[in-house]
C-alpha cells in the first residue's frame, strides 16, 4: 500500500466559470489557470501520482506546451493520471479531498463532485470523499482572493 498527498491553489478571476470536483459550481466568479483550474482535481492528481512516485501533475502536464493543455477539462487529465496508474499495477484504495472555500458555499455540490469523480476514476462511490471548509475569514482563502484544496488517496 502506498500513501499520496495532493495539494493545490487558485486565484479567483471574473468571466470564468467555477469547476470544482469536475462540475460546474454557481458562481460570479471562477479560478484562474491554465487548464480548468479545477483545484480538487489537481490536488487528487498530485496525490495519486506521488503515491505511485510518478512526480505530479506539472511534470506530466506541462502549461508549457503551447496550448496543449490551455483550457483543458482537469477530467481528463484525471483520466489519464488512472490510465498511469492502472498501466503501473495500483488500483485505487480510497481518495479523501478537502476543498477550502470561504465562498461559495459548497455542501450542495458535494454529492455531485463525489459522484463524478468517482465516475471518472472508474471507481466506487464509497473509494471517494470531498469535503468543504471554509477558513473562518483568515488568509488569502478567508479574504475570498481563491481557493485550496488538499487531497489524500491510499493505492494499493
Amino acid at each position: 500500500m502506498r500513501i499520496g498527498f495532493g495539494y493545490d491553489v487558485h486565484q479567483f478571476t471574473p468571466n470564468r466559470p467555477l469547476w470544482l470536483g469536475g462540475i460546474e459550481v454557481p458562481s460570479d466568479k471562477g479560478l484562474l489557470g491554465h487548464s480548468d483550474a479545477d483545484v480538487a482535481i489537481h490536488a487528487l492528481c498530485d496525490a495519486l501520482l506521488g503515491a505511485a512516485a510518478m512526480r505530479d501533475i506539472g511534470y506530466h502536464f506541462p502549461d508549457t506546451k503551447g496550448n496543449e493543455y490551455e483550457g483543458i477539462d482537469s477530467k481528463i487529465l484525471l483520466r489519464r493520471v488512472m490510465a498511469m496508474l492502472r498501466e503501473a499495477g495500483y488500483k485505487l484504495g480510497n481518495s479523501d479531498i478537502t476543498i477550502a472555500a470561504q465562498v461559495p458555499k459548497l455542501a450542495p455540490y458535494i454529492e455531485s463532485m463525489q459522484q463524478c469523480l468517482a465516475d471518472v476514476m472508474g471507481v466506487e462511490l464509497t473509494q471517494v470523499s470531498v469535503k468543504a471548509t471554509t477558513t473562518e475569514h483568515l488568509g488569502f482563502v478567508g479574504r475570498e482572493e481563491g481557493i485550496a484544496a488538499y487531497a489524500v488517496v491510499l493505492l494499493q
